[in-house]
């Protein structure tokens, strides 16, 4: 029988999870137990001046665990998945140089998606076709676009929600600017061998009634935390408007149609935690499909001891991954 040889590239860990699943509060529990650097894979916490919608840490949760990789942009200016995976590397880099684990936490599926993938020969954003899109947006919705991406890359439009109009125009801008697909792009890349070895965790309540009240409490506390005040001082602004990858952020769309008078508080309140468990519904989508994920009951007794364990171990590179794996088998939950 062949014998699994130790991989000998240093370790990182991904924490990726729907959002309101308790990543933060897992992440900052391996922060304090393990030598771990935490790096936000969110891409609503990058911009500066988005902190209650986009849940992100505060100064006291700073202060016990830094998290790499926020407030590196202004709401107006534009930041790609090519952006993040620069950024990440080289915290990735800073990290394991200094003795610590990178710990990625976040739920941008993109984001993760780059940072494997290398280095992309996709263009850059051209201003002009996408400006016609966002008008296109405006004028027919995110579905009808949608509907003609997946006439023109069927296997593209089958991994993007029709509702996700980030993904459907920049897929519809690369075919108007390169004459390919979305698809036949990516075939063309050239993966580059990642430099670190993964632990990949993937954190979820037991049951969807459980993520669902989650997703209410927390929208629900961030009105209370002033996420329509906060709204509205970015509404001040002559520079931000609802076309921004920025804007569209879930929770910030919401809050700033109801300051244009489009619906009362009520109708804010539902529409907010409707447009968070489509969020989460599509993260738990791709995650479904992420190889080589190992899935763990975020509401589990033993949650905590056992992710110590096998993190532990990881880091250490004393066992197998099978082994690792195996030690996480109890905290699998049943899919939502």
């Amino acid at each position: 029988m062949m014998l699994e040889v130790l991989d000998e590239r240093p370790p990182a860990i991904f924490l990726l999870g729907p959002t309101a699943a308790g990543k933060t509060d897992l992440a900052i529990a391996l922060v304090e137990q393990l030598n771990c650097e935490i790096i936000s894979v969110d891409s609503a916490q990058v911009y500066k001046g988005m902190d209650i919608g986009a849940a992100k840490p505060d100064a006291a949760t700073l202060a016990r665990a830094p998290h790499r990789l926020i407030n590196l942009r202004d709401p107006a200016e534009s930041y790609s998945a090519g952006d993040f995976r620069r950024d990440a590397l080289q915290a990735m880099q800073e990290i394991t140089a200094a003795g610590k684990t990178p710990l990625l936490v976040g739920g941008t599926s993109l984001y993760y998606q780059r940072l494997l993938a290398g280095d992309s020969n996709l263009p850059s954003s051209n201003p002009l076709i996408r400006q016609q899109l966002e008008k296109e947006l405006q004028a027919i919705g995110c579905p009808a676009l949608h509907q003609r991406l997946a006439a023109i890359d069927p296997e593209s439009a089958a991994k993007i929600a029709p509702t996700d109009p980030q993904r459907t125009l920049r897929a519809l801008e690369l075919f108007l600017q390169t004459g390919k697909t979305r698809t036949q792009l990516w075939q063309e890349q050239q993966p580059e061998p990642f430099a670190w070895r993964l632990l990949q965790l993937g954190l979820t309540p037991t049951q969807r009634s459980t993520l669902h009240q989650r997703i209410e409490q927390r929208f629900l506390l961030m009105l209370e935390q002033g996420l329509i005040e906060e709204v509205e001082a970015l509404r001040k602004r002559s520079d931000l408007h609802l076309g921004l990858v920025s804007m569209r952020a879930v929770g910030y769309r919401q809050a700033w149609q109801y300051l244009d008078g489009d619906f009362d508080l009520t109708e804010l309140k539902a529409r907010g935690i409707a447009a968070t468990r489509q969020l989460a519904k599509r993260q738990l989508t791709w995650m479904r499909s992420w190889q080589h994920l190992n899935w763990l009951q975020s509401d589990h007794s033993q949650l905590l001891p056992c992710v110590l364990a096998a993190a532990t171990a990881f880091i250490a590179n004393e066992t197998t991954n099978k082994a690792i794996e195996n030690r996480l088998l109890a905290l699998n939950p049943t899919l939502l």
